[in-house]
């Protein structure tokens, strides 16, 4: 009796459980170098999986008949000939949540910052590779996303769920463009204000401390995730960081909110993916990258967009930089991303040479949304602007070689060349919406005509900050109606006069 008993509670026991043998399926490495893997076996395993070998994770990026190709997320001083290989059976993910708010993290969700591990609450993972948003997910861009840049929200606005290209030579301010579009969204209301993503592909510690601690003294990293592949780093951990950082910004786009995601550069990404490839032993296309280099960046970039009401209405905006060699922008890599974006910043050599701060080449740029990004005030003083500085350019490449100009040329070439130094900007200075529209305004209305150019920065400085002590209720008007109509224009104006500044007749 004693012993049915027990029978019968063994029985119910095992109910429902799988009580065959679990086998492990393992390979083995049959060579190593340079961060890549060659191994045997592994008959079930899926391409962006990730296997296991001497406790380093590693990518499995090749299935080929006999073997497979895996780079190494790490380093591969401790993997040998013959090493055994095991299947974990998942994608590469990464952490996403609240969580990174404030934080250094490496590709992998490992953080750099000596601030010990991440809280697991709110945490959770995401696969770096994943879908873009179908068209029907999407709506059409028309929120601005303001860079605090005169010169960039006047004339190449930018929109939430926008995809636009920081193009230009080395050292020439792209990065500092892009940091500043990050300190500006301080002068957004908490409420709307999108989280940050910066992703520094094979950029130098001491550059991404730099930039951190900027962040950190301006109060913007309260609302920024830093994902840093170092140029010591292995070259796989550049080729994911764009796609880690990218899945960080989606979690927070699929909750309804804003997301900004600046990637640094992906110049540097096509280069890790090229030599991964050559490594892998891919065939070599135009400039030795693989056939599959467009691919690689659309299938990132497409993955910004802006979520339409039924979606949750969230965006992630990005701002890919990209690298050009002596101005070339019909380079392989430029010409590419020009194709997959939404418009392009061009940054130019002379004008930075010239002193231009930001550089930005309004002629050669260009926004593919457009004024539906703007807001109404911003709209109704960048039109004139835009048109001002277009005869500016023209006349100033004719008159170079003329000796006697009429007087209306003459006024012409001369507020061209003072609104091109009110669009000088310094670093780490943005301005808000507000105080841009009542400085083109003035500009405009010809309330800088009659200042000698090597004062209308300083004129500048000294109209807003008479704004700020006691214009506040103008400034107020425009930053909450986000509109420029004629009462407020006609407070500016009687402002302006007040204040001294007269406009041209």
């Amino acid at each position: 009796m004693a012993k049915e008993f027990l029978v019968d509670i063994l029985k119910k026991e095992l109910e429902g459980k799988d009580l065959a043998p679990k086998g492990e399926e393992i390979g083995k490495v049959v060579s190593v170098g340079d961060g890549v893997l060659q191994i045997e076996g592994l008959p079930n395993v899926m391409f962006s999986e990730m296997v296991e070998v001497a406790g380093t994770p590693a990518l499995v990026l090749n299935l080929e008949e006999y073997t497979l190709g895996a780079v190494v997320l790490g380093k591969d001083t401790g993997i040998k000939e013959g090493d055994i290989v095991r299947r974990t059976g998942k994608v590469l993910s990464v952490p996403v949540g609240e969580s990174l708010l404030g934080r250094v993290v490496n590709p992998l969700g490992i953080p750099l910052d000596g601030r010990g591990s991440l809280a697991q609450k709110g945490l959770s993972s995401l696969p770096i590779e994943r879908s873009a948003p179908s068209v029907m997910d999407r709506e059409s861009v028309n929120v601005s996303l303001a860079t605090g840049m005169k010169a960039v929200d006047a004339a190449i606005p930018i929109g939430r769920g926008q995809r636009e290209l920081i193009i230009g030579d080395r050292q020439i301010g792209k990065s500092a463009l892009a940091v500043d579009t990050i300190v500006n969204q301080l002068n957004e209301p908490e409420a709307s204000r999108p989280v940050c993503i910066y992703v520094a592909v094979g950029q130098k510690y001491s550059k991404v401390a730099q930039m951190v601690k900027e962040l950190q003294d301006r109060g913007a990293m309260d609302y920024t995730i830093v994902v840093a592949a170092g140029a010591s780093d292995p070259v796989p951990l550049w080729f994911i960081a764009p796609f880690a950082g990218c899945s960080m910004g989606e979690y927070f786009r699929d909750k309804g909110k804003d997301a900004l995601i600046v990637y640094d550069d992906l110049s540097k990404h096509a280069w890790a993916w090229r030599q991964i490839a050559l490594l892998l032993r891919r065939p070599p296309g135009r400039e030795a990258y693989p056939g599959d280099i467009f691919y690689l960046h659309s299938r990132l970039l497409e993955r910004a967009a802006k979520l339409s009401k039924a979606k949750g209405g969230g965006s992630l905006t990005a701002l890919p930089i990209v690298e050009t060699q002596l101005g070339d922008v019909s380079a392989y890599i430029p010409t590419n991303v020009i194709s997959i974006t939404d418009g392009q910043i061009y940054l130019e050599t002379d004008l930075f040479a010239k002193g231009q701060r930001p550089a930005v080449n309004i002629g050669l740029s260009v926004s593919r949304v457009g004024s539906s990004a703007q807001t109404k005030a911003m709209k109704k003083v960048a039109s004139k602007l835009k048109l001002e500085l277009a005869q500016y350019q023209e006349l100033a490449a004719f008159v170079q070689f003329a000796q006697d100009l009429d007087e209306a040329t003459r006024k012409k070439i001369e507020r061209g060349a003072r609104l091109m130094e009110l669009l000088k900007q310094d670093q780490y200075a943005p301005l808000p919406m507000e105080q841009q529209v009542c400085l083109l305004f003035c500009a405009i209305a010809g309330y800088f005509d009659s200042i000698p150019m090597e004062k209308v920065r300083e004129s500048e400085k000294r109209l807003l900050d008479l704004l700020q002590a006691k214009g506040k209720n103008i400034l107020e008007a425009i930053r909450e109606t986000k509109d420029f109509d004629e009462k407020t224009q006609s407070l500016l104006t009687a402002a302006l006069e007040d204040y001294g500044f007269k406009a041209s007749a």
